[in-house]
């Protein structure tokens, strides 16, 4: 394919994705499968790849991220970010309507909406595409994070219809309860300590230096502020449904996340309504925005020096109720974290009763000074369970304190506390029950070996009967074995051996993923496998070799260089060996031979592609790619912030540097 062929087929795809996105992801319906979605989308990667001259900065490639960011530019924002006043008193919503209708003498109508607990984002739109996006900061200035804000989906990269020609819309970008909850489980069963809650989440995601994270956390959002506008409609509620035309997400009136009324009684009822209703949401949020619809009485209204006369926010007061503490249970994860779990009087708290609530770690312990009979205060503030945050000391009247336990509550083994951390541990991996069983249910799941028919509760059988005490005992498992067990039947038996039989052909990151190595969830197993290709490889790499990986820090490489030290895991390892697991990275269908036997190595950071893709790049067309500059290296790929040590090798032995468009030119050839 030639030149201008390849724009016009590049342009016929991002036509086309960019409308099945907007189905999807703001109208909420869809005209092809994910599957034919995702091939299309594959096809014009291909041609970005083949043509990077016509890749756009806004193609829907971009979704998946994959640039870095050393840091953020601060720049100003063009109409100021102002603040609004808050109030948790319905009185002064009233008082402040009451002083609206002083000013202006004539029919008031107001807008009520939502306030979204996440982050306040500006966008900037010219001719049609997405330039540039900035966050709140002071108000004044903010980072330009538009790489980040282009991996989320339900914000359009390319409008549609009868636009304006240069803009600005306002929004909130968050993360979905559902995708917190799924967020934490994967560190939970990666060792690592849980976030917080969604928006803090939303935040820090918002802010990572490489956007492809921001693109695996799946951010959200929704617009509904327009600025810049000569022809604005004659008020903020017919913008928002003006903007909607355009291929924007906005809250939806049909949901009541908008409502336009005309009186104080209109706003009261909204506030209550959602008062009740917000626990419902798949989203927080913490308040209600009001504000006067029409732009030309905004105007007359003016400003404070921090915020607008014309809106307010109504905030709601933080789900808390008061119950008794009964006791403290000590839960063991398959890392041999200790987790104590508060049991309570069960009481009533956003819509769902509470029986538990966390309490993290002995330092929270510690900080509540708890006792066992206390009333203590609970919250369910985007935490996965609810949480204490405070004692009744006046109703305190037991005197047996919680002190955290020094033996694990199943095996009876000494728990540790390793310096700078959290949690203590019990350190009887090998035979402490809810270990065992929890790594073995790891090892099965989806996103590891995905074996079907086997879920926890066959694991707690067949654990019980003694047929398993560590993964690899799933592979020796007999029909013989299974159809004896309460509950498998014949063909519930058959099922379970052909997926622990298919799971043989699992790929080496997944089941390197699956082997449950503490703090190696499913991103860093995958960058693992690429970066060493094998197991051999892997458990043979130093700390310097580690750290070379992409995403591998001081606390990852440490963690894996203790698991191949240990005799248990590596006779393991050599048992899922011989039982033949993937242990080998597989070659992708190569592009071309032009690379062949030549070494690269790759530093930096790049415009046009990520490391990742530089390194697929590499290999698919016959190139090896290199951890570290050596005499061995043929060419170093320099991209910007590239470390000295590398330049300083690379130079001593003459090693070729090129950058990115002369790599790119060299396999172009």
């Amino acid at each position: 394919m030639n030149s201008i062929l390849a724009k016009a087929e590049i342009d016929r795809l991002v036509k086309l994705l960019n409308h099945h996105n907007s189905l999807y992801y703001v109208q909420n319906s869809q005209e092809i499968s994910d599957y034919d979605f995702d091939q299309l989308l594959k096809k014009l990667e291909q041609l970005e790849q083949e043509f990077p001259e016509h890749a756009s900065e806004n193609s829907p490639t971009k979704r998946v991220g994959g640039d870095l960011t050393k840091k953020f530019q601060a720049v100003s924002h063009r109409y100021p970010m102002l603040s609004l006043s808050n109030t948790y008193s319905e009185e002064e919503i009233m008082d402040w309507e009451n002083r609206i209708k002083k000013s202006i003498n004539e029919g008031i109508e107001y807008v009520c909406e939502l306030k979204y607990d996440g982050v306040a984002i500006g966008i900037r739109y010219e001719h049609g595409q997405l330039t540039a996006a900035v966050t709140r900061g002071d108000g004044e200035k903010g980072e330009l994070v538009t790489k980040n804000v282009r991996t989320i989906r339900t914000i359009p990269l390319q409008l549609q219809n009868d636009f304006p020609d240069d803009f600005e819309i306002r929004g909130e970008i968050f993360m979905p309860l559902e995708q917190f909850q799924l967020l934490n489980q994967e560190r939970e069963e990666a060792g690592e300590a849980l976030y917080a809650n969604p928006r803090n989440t939303a935040s820090g995601t918002l802010k990572s230096l490489d956007s492809k994270v921001v693109a695996d956390r799946k951010l959200d959002c929704y617009l509904y502020g327009l600025y810049g506008l000569n022809d604005l409609q004659a008020g903020h509620f017919e913008s928002v449904l003006k903007a909607k035309e355009w291929g924007f997400r906005i809250p939806s009136p049909e949901k009541r996340f908008i409502e336009k009324m005309n009186s104080i009684d209109g706003i009261m009822e909204f506030i209550h309504y959602w008062n009740e209703e917000r626990n419902n949401l798949p989203f927080d949020i913490d308040g209600i925005v009001i504000k006067v619809n029409s732009y030309d009485q905004q105007r007359k209204l003016g400003f404070t020096a921090k915020s607008p006369r014309w809106a307010i926010a109504y905030k709601f007061k933080t789900n808390q109720v008061e119950t008794i503490l009964e006791s403290v249970t000590y839960q063991v994860g398959r890392t041999g974290a200790i987790t104590p779990v508060a049991n309570l009087t069960p009481v009533q708290l956003g819509g769902t009763t509470v029986k538990r609530a966390s309490l993290h770690n002995a330092d929270q312990i510690e900080k509540l000074d708890l006792y066992l009979g206390d009333v203590v205060q609970v919250e369910k503030g985007g935490e996965i369970i609810p949480k204490i945050v405070g004692v009744n000391l006046s109703l305190r009247s037991t005197m047996e304190k919680v002190h955290f336990i020094e033996h694990c509550p199943e095996c009876h083994e000494l728990l540790v506390r390793k310096e700078g951390e959290a949690h203590h541990y019990c350190p009887n991996e090998s035979a402490c029950p809810p270990q065992v069983k929890g790594k073995i249910a790891h090892f099965i799941s989806r996103k590891a070996m995905n074996i079907d028919g086997l879920g926890e509760e066959t694991i707690e059988v067949l654990y019980a009967q003694g047929f398993i005490r560590d993964i690899s005992d799933l592979y020796t498992l007999t029909f013989d074995q299974l159809i004896d067990l309460e509950r498998i039947g014949e063909k519930s038996a058959n099922n379970l051996l052909k997926g622990v039989n298919a799971s043989k052909d699992i790929p080496f990151e997944r089941v390197l993923f699956g082997l449950g190595i503490r703090f190696i969830g499913e991103t860093v197993a995958k960058k693992l496998a690429q970066a060493f290709e094998n197991m051999d490889a892997l458990m043979q790499a130093n700390y310097d070799e580690l750290i070379e990986v992409e995403e591998i820090g001081e606390k990852i490489a440490i963690s894996v260089l203790h698991y191949f030290q240990d005799s248990t895991n590596l006779a393991l390892i050599r048992r899922l060996q011989e039982i033949g697991l993937s242990f080998e990275t597989i070659k992708k269908e190569q592009a071309s031979a032009i690379l062949d036997g030549k070494v690269l190595v790759v530093s930096g950071t790049f415009e046009a592609f990520s490391r990742d893709e530089i390194k697929e790049l590499i290999e698919r067309n016959g190139g090896k790619v290199g951890s570290s500059v050596s005499s061995k290296t043929d060419y170093l790929i320099a991209g910007a912030n590239m470390g000295p040590a590398k330049l300083k090798t690379a130079s001593n032995l003459g090693v070729a540097m090129i950058s990115e468009n002369e790599f790119i030119k060299l396999i172009s050839k």
